[in-house]
């Protein structure tokens, strides 16, 4: 995923947290914010509750963010994906699913 695709502040964290919408999974939650841009950023939040070890939420970030390079996303949004319980042990097509559903109920995923 190329640097410019990717949410790296901590106030467009903050501004896609406070006026993004949010949308929830069991597995999953994700907030979108219009960005204006011709392009989809992308945030990952795998949260120290979730996982102790470092390895194993960068891990599970390394997962989320393939998941989101090849999905079919429409342009424009700021998305920020929240890991939940559950997903550190989901299998790969498990964890595709979770993330193709909140993407699709969010709307965000193009016809193929």
């Amino acid at each position: 995923m190329k640097r410019a695709e990717r949410l790296r502040k901590g106030r467009e964290f903050d501004t896609a947290y406070s006026k993004g919408t949010v949308v929830s999974g069991p597995l999953l939650v994700i907030r979108v914010l219009p960005n204006g841009l011709d392009f989809t950023r992308w945030g990952f939040a795998v949260g120290k509750r979730l996982a102790k070890r470092a390895t194993d939420r960068n891990r599970l970030r390394r997962r989320l963010r393939e998941l989101a390079r090849t999905l079919p996303v429409r342009p424009g949004y700021d998305v920020i994906v929240t890991a939940r319980n559950g997903s550190l042990e989901a299998t790969s097509p498990r964890l595709e699913l979770a993330m193709s559903t909140v993407l699709a109920k969010a709307g965000l995923l193009e016809d193929r």
